[in-house]
């Protein structure tokens, strides 16, 4: 006997409903899994935090010698990766919005204020960045307010006055429509100056941490350490839970696409003057 007959249609409804619910905060909780495997999944996700939620994917124990290698692939999106070191790949194409979302989909570790995300380049949020005491104890000697401004992350160079710590801002919303590429590479070279010292140590932050900040840590690995943007998701992504807007991603996407020409070109002219040397 079908369920239909036996309750009314409003019951049926809140029936929908509740397990709709039940679904929904099961897929939440499974967002930003973490890697570790002492992690304690929280009982309910940090104010404030969404996040896409992970596919259910079918678990296959596999010996070592199965495994694959992050430069061979399982699926047509893994094809498309980089070697991260400045020579591209001859098949490598930039993968479409939707499939550089699906990198964040994979989990990531549990949110918190602050993660180091590349040898002493952390992405925080204002929480972070406006706990001077903090910063100071942990040696940070360099902060870029990637929401600066009046009405965002209101800082500067005067809140930090006192301190030895060099302030870089930039003024922008974490809407898909903001034009952040143009400020991609000044940037990058603010991030790359501080690294040139390992006494030093740069915060990137914006309010949450997850979109403005994640974007310009992500145009820095791109530019200045020859990754690809796959391999600069993967890397940011497997140690902090970030998500760019759609718009920034489309951002990314062109600046891929640029570095990807560029790096190719400079190849294809090293291999002539190599052939001109040769005759």
């Amino acid at each position: 006997m079908q369920l239909g007959y036996l309750l009314p249609p409003a019951l049926l409804v809140l029936t929908g409903l509740w397990l709709k619910e039940g679904l929904l905060t099961h897929l939440e909780l499974n967002s930003c899994t973490a890697k570790d495997p002492n992690f304690q999944r929280p009982s309910t996700l940090p104010e404030g935090l969404t996040c896409y939620p992970t596919r259910p994917e079918k678990r296959i124990n596999k010996s070592p010698s199965q495994k694959m290698t992050s430069r061979q692939s399982k699926t047509n999106l893994k094809n498309t990766y980089g070697s991260g070191k400045g020579e591209p790949e001859e098949d490598y194409i930039t993968p479409g919005p939707f499939e550089l979302e699906r990198l964040f989909w994979k989990g990531s570790p549990q949110y918190t204020h602050v993660n180091e995300v590349w040898p002493k380049l952390y992405i925080g949020d204002e929480a972070t960045a406006l706990d001077r005491y903090s910063l100071e104890k942990s040696g940070f000697t360099h902060v870029l307010n990637a929401a600066h401004g009046r009405w965002n992350v209101n800082t500067g160079p005067e809140y930090y006055r006192d301190m030895a710590i060099e302030y870089h801002g930039v003024e922008a919303d974490d809407l898909p429509t903001f034009n952040l590429s143009e400020f991609f590479y000044s940037a990058a070279e603010f991030i790359e100056s501080a690294l040139q010292s390992d006494r030093n140590k740069i915060l990137v932050h914006c309010a949450m941490g997850r979109s403005r900040s994640a974007t310009l840590v992500l145009a820095y690995l791109m530019i200045y350490r020859n990754m690809t943007v796959v391999d600069a998701i993967e890397q940011v992504a497997k140690n902090r839970c970030v998500l760019p807007n759609r718009g920034f991603l489309k951002q990314l996407r062109e600046l891929d696409k640029q570095l990807l020409l560029q790096r190719r070109n400079a190849q294809s002219n090293e291999e002539e003057n190599l052939e001109e040397k040769e005759i």
